[in-house]
């Protein structure tokens, strides 16, 4: 059972999210923002943080360099994003596009707690997804 920080701006997604991911043996909290999801981050521990990318405020991208520059690097971080192609892949360990299928998300929990567990890079920030819309 792992601890997951889920942090989505969407009600019904991180609603549908917590039930999928309890059924499957998870302890899910729930962020309802990028603000929040830092507040959290920072006062808790988690196994994992499962993100949404385009968040207003504090996106989910912003979320991640948050966590890769703290003292809890490596924590495993999952990107749900509907624009995938916006994103500079490095900080996330697995970016799932929207619509998902709960394979997928399995999948990317899985493979995302294998990589967490080794040092990473951090990235040289290029742009932000919001950048890219204007």
């Amino acid at each position: 059972m792992l601890k997951i920080l889920l942090v989505d701006d969407e009600g019904m997604v991180s609603d549908v999210l917590q039930q999928i991911l309890s059924r499957l043996g998870h302890h899910v909290e729930i962020a309802s923002g990028g603000n929040e999801g830092l507040r959290m981050f920072d006062s808790r521990t988690y196994d994992l943080v499962i993100t949404d990318i385009l968040m207003p405020g504090i996106d989910g991208r912003s979320v991640a360099l948050h966590i890769r520059k703290s003292n809890r690097p490596y924590t495993p971080i999952i990107g749900i994003s509907g624009t995938p192609w916006l994103l500079e892949e490095e900080i996330f360990d697995s970016v799932i596009p929207k619509p998902f299928r709960i394979q997928a998300l399995t999948n990317a929990i899985s493979n995302a707690m294998k990589e967490g567990l080794t040092p990473r890079t951090l990235p040289i920030p290029r742009f932000s997804p919001h950048e890219a819309l204007r």
